[in-house]
């Protein structure tokens, strides 16, 4: 690995570390002065410096995850100017995770998801996050969705996932 993909590992751990800690000003000064974050899914996020901050602020940063989590890298890629992540992210629903579940009380159900976090990185700061993971498979999980007749599952595919990669 060379320094300069280490240093673009270093900051998205850093912004993710940041994130986790409930530090919002950290957070934002891994990112760069126009950035942008999209959950894919459910079309949250920023479109500029203030929008990221103000998403951050009301639902993500100090209000992330319930207490037992987990993040399990599946892999990482490094480019010239961004980073893929893939990893399956565990929790309970026991508290609202507004970044995923918008408007959702909590179920007190398990949730394995599978998600991909494409990150761009300029000048050692994030410009970009774009978040993708499966949302009829969380719904089925927090049981807001039959999966009766649909071709969508609950944890099977975080499950698989994390067996065909040993993790």
């Amino acid at each position: 690995m060379t320094n300069f993909e280490q240093e673009m590992i270093n900051v998205l751990e850093q912004h993710v570390e940041a994130e986790m800690n409930g530090n919002l000003e950290l957070t934002m000064s891994t990112m760069t002065e126009n950035p942008h974050l999209l959950n894919i899914p459910n079309m949250m996020g920023g479109d500029d410096f203030e929008g990221v901050k103000t998403f951050y602020k009301d639902h993500l940063v100090g209000k992330f995850f319930p207490p037992d989590v987990e993040f399990n890298r599946i892999s990482l890629t490094i480019g010239k100017d961004q980073i893929v992540e893939e990893l399956v992210i565990c929790f309970t629903h026991t508290k609202k995770v507004d970044w995923c579940l918008p408007n959702i009380e909590p179920t007190n159900q398990k949730v394995k998801m599978c998600v991909v976090v494409i990150a761009g990185i300029k000048d050692k700061k994030l410009t970009h996050e774009h978040i993708y993971w499966d949302q009829a498979s969380v719904l089925v999980q927090v049981g807001l969705l039959d999966p009766k007749n649909l071709p969508v599952v609950g944890d099977q595919s975080a499950n698989k996932l994390l067996k065909i990669t040993k993790i």
